[in-house]
C-alpha cells in the first residue's frame, strides 16, 4: 500500500465538502477563485469552508491570471498554505507572486505533447511545485477541471527539481494506473469525484484516495 501518495481534492465549495475531503484522506484541499468555474467560491465562502481544516492539511487557492488586487483580497481574507497558478502566468510573474505573499506557489502547466516538456523545466526553477494537467481544448471556457487526461508516457520516469503533482481526467477507475505509469507521488482530482459539476461526492472522494494509495510499488 502506498500510504505516501498525497491526494489533492480541488474545487471544494463549502465546509461539508471540505470535511468529507479531509475524512477521505486528502493531503491538500483546493479552493477555486475563478468566476467562470462551477466550483468558484467567494472569499467569504472560502474562509468558512476551511475554518476547521486540521493542521497538516494544505489549504490551496487556485487562481487564473489573477492580479495583485485580487490576490491581496484572497490572501488577506482566507487562511492559506499555498497558491496554485492555473493561468498563463510567466515565470517572472510566478517569482513575483512568491516574493509578494511569502506562500509556496504551485504552477500548473498544460501538457499535450513533448514540446511542452521544456515549460516544465522552466517553471521548476521558479515554482515550489509543478502541477501537470492536460492542456484544455481550444476555446475551452476553463483552463482545468475538464476531465481530460494527457499521454502519461510523456512524463514517465522523468525527474524535476521540485515536487510535482499529476492532474487531468483522473478518477477512481484510472488513478492507480496513472500512478503506476508516471511514478507520481501526488495526484489532483476535481471533476473525477463529483456527482454533478461543482458537487463533490463523499463516497467518490473516499474511493479515489483509497485507489490512489492502494497502488502497489
Amino acid at each position: 500500500m502506498h500510504s505516501d501518495i498525497r491526494v489533492k481534492i480541488c474545487g471544494l465549495r463549502d465546509a461539508a465538502m471540505v470535511a468529507s475531503a479531509v475524512q477521505a484522506g486528502a493531503a491538500y484541499v483546493g479552493l477555486v477563485f475563478f468566476p467562470k468555474s462551477p466550483r468558484h467560491v467567494s472569499i467569504e465562502e472560502a474562509r468558512s469552508a476551511v475554518v476547521d481544516v486540521p493542521p497538516g492539511i494544505a489549504k490551496v487557492a487556485l487562481v487564473v491570471d489573477a492580479d495583485d488586487t485580487s490576490l491581496d483580497a484572497i490572501v488577506g481574507g482566507v487562511p492559506l498554505d499555498m497558491l496554485q497558478l492555473h493561468g498563463a502566468e510567466t515565470p517572472e510573474r510566478v517569482a513575483e507572486i512568491k516574493a509578494r505573499y511569502g506562500l509556496p506557489v504551485m504552477k500548473a502547466v498544460g501538457v499535450a505533447g513533448s514540446e511542452d516538456m521544456a515549460q516544465l523545466d522552466i517553471y521548476a526553477d521558479v515554482a515550489d511545485q509543478l502541477l501537470m494537467d492536460a492542456k484544455p481544448p481550444r476555446n475551452a471556457a476553463l483552463p482545468g477541471g475538464n476531465g481530460l487526461a494527457f499521454d502519461w508516457r510523456l512524463i514517465a520516469g522523468r525527474k524535476w527539481s521540485v515536487p510535482w503533482m499529476l492532474a487531468g481526467g483522473l478518477n477512481v477507475g484510472n488513478v492507480a494506473e496513472a500512478i503506476e505509469r508516471t511514478g507520481a507521488r501526488q495526484v489532483d482530482v476535481s471533476s473525477g469525484v463529483e456527482s454533478a459539476p461543482g458537487v463533490k461526492d463523499p463516497q467518490r472522494m473516499a474511493d479515489f484516495v483509497a485507489s490512489a494509495r492502494a497502488q502497489e510499488p
